[in-house]
């Protein structure tokens, strides 16, 4: 059984963790569910999705919305020594390719942190105003959950990404290449923690807005009659 399978079925597993009994004293939505469960089922159904694809092998890589994408000053050497040393490196497309193909691989893997933090945090969310959100466009929800913590998630990220990259990028680049460059690893791994991040919740945002589309195709009855226009 493989890695991406494996945190797949973690996924449902930890998507099991949503409530379903109704909140005391929230909103009633369809068959006694509270509105903010509206709102969680929402976003679980959406990340279980989102995480589904970016786990899978070259899932960052391969998705427009979350691919990352080589900065353009990472070394700790002054932009002049790292144009006259990084930059001709990647003005390689060969190069530029590998190296950007490194850096999705481990946003890969940094996202299998972030996936549990993720469900576990919509878990225990609730919203000022459920009906707003449920009535809103299409990534409302992924809107709301990406301003509470998006920046917790970058934060989860920061110190797998700075260990992954030091050995994959060392072997995109060469040791020697990056010793010149001088990589700051730490901030590269923000770098691309911030952008990963971002990613993932365009993902989220994404399966939120075709689930609004045709909530029908979910088979879950609370969604259809909170989400039925």
């Amino acid at each position: 059984m493989d890695i991406a399978t494996i945190d797949r079925r973690r996924l449902i597993g930890w998507g099991a963790l949503l409530p379903l009994a109704a909140l005391a004293g929230c909103a009633a939505g369809p068959g006694g569910y509270s509105l903010d469960e509206g709102v969680r089922r929402l976003l679980t159904l959406s990340t279980q999705r989102a995480f589904g694809r970016l786990l899978q092998p070259g899932g960052f890589y391969e998705d427009q919305l979350a691919r990352i994408s080589p900065p353009d000053a990472i070394g700790a050497g002054g932009p002049g020594r790292l144009n006259a040393i990084f930059g001709a490196f990647l003005r390689s497309e060969a190069v530029r390719r590998r190296v950007s193909l490194a850096l999705n691989d481990v946003a890969g893997r940094a996202a299998q942190r972030a996936a549990p933090y993720v469900l576990e945090s919509i878990r225990g969310m609730f919203t000022a105003d459920a009906v707003r959100t449920l009535r809103g466009g299409p990534q409302a929800a992924t809107d709301l959950l990406h301003q509470r913590i998006g920046g917790h998630v970058v934060e989860v990220m920061v110190p797998e990404l700075a260990g992954l990259l030091r050995s994959d990028l060392l072997s995109a680049l060469s040791a020697a290449a990056a010793e010149q460059t001088g990589i700051d690893y730490l901030e590269l791994g923000r770098t691309v923690a911030e952008q990963a991040a971002d990613g993932i919740f365009r993902v989220i945002g994404r399966e939120e807005a075709a689930i609004r589309a045709d909530p029908a195709a979910t088979r879950d009855p609370v969604l259809i009659a909170l989400l039925r226009r």
